[in-house]
């Protein structure tokens, strides 16, 4: 019986700064793969449109709300999103309806992937995820609760296109 190796299936979730929702998605997400026993099936990465924050790490609010869930961001570091992720990833997914814009501005001609917006794998009536950064606590909370959502529906979708 002959087995081949498929290449591993590639996230990446993209919001603003890379700095509160997308590492956030990236962590929650990565932590749900590892969990299945897929971590070498399904790579994940995160990124921002924007370039304010690069190379740092995520907001401290960000890492002590997923910290109080499990979740580990301290170790990532946000970048910019580049035209070369086109051709990297295989799911491209915006946290909200702006950077979709942005990232739809720059998806080149030859793209096959899927680019849309991450909240259309959570089954809820939102379909962005609102950036935490100028409020409260309560705000990492939200944003963690919509990606928690959201990871187990892309988990499925995966596993069903990709039979993993």
């Amino acid at each position: 019986m002959s087995h081949t190796t498929q290449p591993p299936v590639k996230v990446l979730f993209v919001c603003l700064g890379n700095i509160c929702r997308s590492p956030t998605a990236h962590a929650v997400f990565e932590h749900c793969v590892a969990a299945q026993g897929l971590s070498e099936r399904i790579q994940v990465d995160s990124c921002g449109t924007g370039d304010w924050h690069i190379g740092r790490a995520p907001d401290r609010r960000a890492i002590a709300a997923a910290a109080t869930r499990g979740y580990q961001l301290q170790h990532l570091r946000a970048r910019q999103v580049a035209p070369g992720d086109f051709d990297q990833f295989d799911y491209i997914l915006a946290m909200d309806n702006s950077n979709l814009k942005d990232l739809q501005a720059m998806r080149p001609a030859g793209f096959t992937g899927h680019l849309g917006l991450f909240l259309a794998f959570g089954g809820d009536a939102e379909r962005e995820v609102p950036d935490p950064y100028y409020g409260g606590d309560e705000g990492f909370d939200h944003v963690l609760d919509l990606i928690e959502a959201a990871s187990g529906g892309l988990l499925a979708e995966i596993r069903g296109a990709h039979q993993r």
